[in-house]
């Protein structure tokens, strides 16, 4: 293994230090807990968002602190779930009076440890809602998407719950926002190589050489196809009829598009990707609104891509539009 790390059990404290030394005039850190919050947290009069997950996807989770994004991000070690006693203080550190809406992935140790927290938050009187992301459509079928985990696709429902509450949304307007973005959100994924994890130097599973492994997870969760690897243009295509056919998307759609690097797969190959993406869409008259391209959501040094699609209607493109400001996104 080969990384510029010092010790491996504490990536993930010394990579919080870096990035709040990185971004001062944006965010700051709280006291003896892995939690960031904006700058100007707590903004009175304002819905709290509340996001986190496991470390080990940058610049998910604490990249989109700030404006028009979340307010706090609470992360565990390396694909682990943070405490409950994280997310309660970062609960109480952004609460503006209106409540706090936490957005997860739909992993089961998010949900319990947060679901604790919210039982201390509202034991004191502070309103708390959450949503679970379920963009993922190869962890389960339509007939389950409940239980689909959230990846990148993520990165939507936080814009447009964001620019809900930054817009002064009460919080269940935010919440009803999240989930229509949730609900018109559908990612796919595919991994060619697996990632090291620091902490034992070795792979999070084992793939060969000449494979790829389409709807992998970003933990390393099985996918539902393992094949040898293909070109750009037949990858493209999976993908994109996967993420189609779904929800389904339809001729005369408007979508905001996210073409997803997952840690070690360059630009040169996603823009490669987007070209075929792009023309199976316009194919059938679905227009793209805005594409996102590069690193967003990562599995730290994955090889890889995931493709997420949103539809459109006035409202979501409106708050997809909204100005965002935060270290790594902008709008």
């Amino acid at each position: 293994m080969k990384k510029l790390i010092n010790d491996p059990l504490r990536v993930a404290d010394e990579e919080v230090e870096g990035f709040v030394k990185a971004f001062p005039s944006y965010v700051k850190k709280l006291e003896d807990v892995r939690v960031v919050v904006r700058k100007n947290a707590p903004v009175q009069g304002k819905v709290g968002i509340l996001v986190g997950g496991g470390s080990g996807h940058e610049p998910f989770w604490f990249g989109y602190t700030g404006e028009g994004m979340y307010d706090a991000v609470i992360v565990g070690e390396i694909f682990s779930s943070p405490t409950p006693d994280a997310a309660y203080k970062g609960t109480k550190a952004i609460d503006g009076g209106e409540g706090v809406l936490y957005l997860l992935g739909n992993y089961e140790g998010d949900k319990m440890n947060l679901g604790i927290s919210k039982e201390r938050a509202e034991a004191e009187g502070i309103p708390i809602e959450i949503v679970n992301v379920t963009d993922d459509v190869a962890s389960a079928p339509p007939s389950q998407a409940q239980e689909r985990r959230g990846i990148a696709g993520n990165l939507f429902v936080i814009k447009v719950a964001g620019a809900k509450a930054e817009q002064g949304g009460i919080l269940e307007e935010v919440k009803n926002a999240a989930l229509k973005a949730n609900s018109n959100t559908r990612t796919m994924g595919v991994a060619l190589s697996p990632c090291i994890l620091p902490a034992t130097g070795r792979p999070n599973f084992t793939i060969s050489e000449d494979e790829m492994e389409i709807g992998m997870g970003i933990h390393g969760e099985p996918g539902i196809e393992r094949t040898k690897v293909k070109s750009a243009d037949e990858v493209a295509e999976i993908l994109t009829m996967k993420v189609v056919n779904d929800l389904p998307f339809k001729g005369n759609d408007e979508v905001a598009l996210l073409l997803n690097g997952l840690g070690s797969t360059p630009l040169q190959e996603l823009f490669i990707l987007f070209r075929k993406i792009e023309e199976i869409l316009t194919s059938k008259k679905i227009d793209i609104h805005k594409a996102l391209i590069g690193n967003y959501c990562t599995s730290i040094d994955m090889m890889g891509c995931s493709l997420s699609l949103m539809r459109l209607d006035d409202e979501l493109k409106e708050l997809f539009d909204a100005p965002a400001d935060t270290p790594y996104f902008k709008m």
